[in-house]
């Protein structure tokens, strides 16, 4: 790529998540609901002298994109790791029971879920934990009604239980920044020891749980360059996509075979991942 056009290039996993929000909402429509003059923080951080946020590190807004009504949470990486408490939690499961609650009603709204967290905090684990089960719920609800966009987009990445909310999700789309796991490097080196995953090396973590690997995997549909016009663009044709059969969370005995077809005696490598995955059981297709 020539450098003039990389300069080019307006960064979206460099926004906070405020600002990814305003670039995906077309103008004029946004509308923030339970903002940060709201005053809902947690009720448990400040306990420990950790310094809390007013929105709990979460945008909810309603709005149109190219027209399609939609509502946008965003997790914002940067307060506490884009890690879900009660509160942040709260605030994404609401949205997605009221959209459900319009979608029952005829009136459609799509939710587009800006994921880049790393799972529940630890901190509020139960709470957390409570939170991230009804977002999976409405996320399966809303299924039935509209499709359910995800997008992960900086190096924070999706782990944890927020993990499987991305997979549920009707259309999930990732940069070669982001990264896609259940668990995250260190809780599997902990677990595994350094010789099996070395949550020093960057490298290797990148070509194991990296957007490319996993778009490669067919864990993800979509696969966007670091370019806010570009994922703009891929939201937006998600958005407008009918509501389809998912087999990406319905294929389970495919699923299931394709686990038992591993050879989980060697440590995993990105090109021994990728001919694992290569049958794509999931009907997943990119959406442009």
């Amino acid at each position: 790529m020539e450098s003039a056009e990389l300069l080019q290039r307006e960064s979206f996993v460099e926004k906070n998540a405020r600002q990814r929000v305003q670039h995906l909402v077309d103008a004029g429509t946004l509308r923030e609901l339970l903002d940060p003059f709201e005053r809902l923080s947690s009720p448990w951080l400040g306990l420990q002298d950790i310094v809390t946020q007013a929105d709990d590190g979460v945008v909810i807004a309603r709005g149109k994109i190219d027209g399609v009504a939609v509502v946008v949470a965003a997790i914002e990486p940067a307060f506490q790791g884009g890690s879900m408490g009660e509160v942040g939690g709260a605030k994404i499961a609401g949205a997605l029971e009221l959209a459900l609650e319009d979608a029952r009603a005829g009136k459609p709204v799509v939710p587009v879920l800006l994921l880049e967290t790393g799972g529940v905090r630890l901190q509020e684990a139960n709470c957390g934990l409570a939170a991230i089960a009804e977002i999976h719920a409405a996320i399966v609800a809303l299924r039935a009604h509209v499709p359910v966009i995800g997008v992960i987009s900086g190096p924070v990445g999706c782990f944890g239980g927020m993990s499987i909310a991305a997979g549920l999700c009707s259309t999930l789309i990732a940069t070669r920044e982001a990264r896609l796991g259940l668990n995250g490097p260190q809780v599997i080196e902990q677990e595994a020891g350094v010789d099996e995953f070395d949550s020093r090396d960057r490298p290797m973590i990148w070509s194991l749980t990296g957007g490319a690997q996993r778009h490669a995997c067919h864990l993800v549909d979509k696969l966007c360059d670091d370019d806010a016009g570009e994922i703009r663009t891929a939201i937006a044709r998600a958005v407008a996509q009918p509501v389809a059969d998912l087999p990406r969370t319905q294929a389970v005995d495919a699923h299931l075979a394709q686990l038992r077809s591993m050879d989980t005696s060697r440590r995993a490598d990105a090109e021994w991942a990728r001919q694992v995955m290569a049958h794509d059981i999931h009907g997943a297709g990119d959406p442009s």
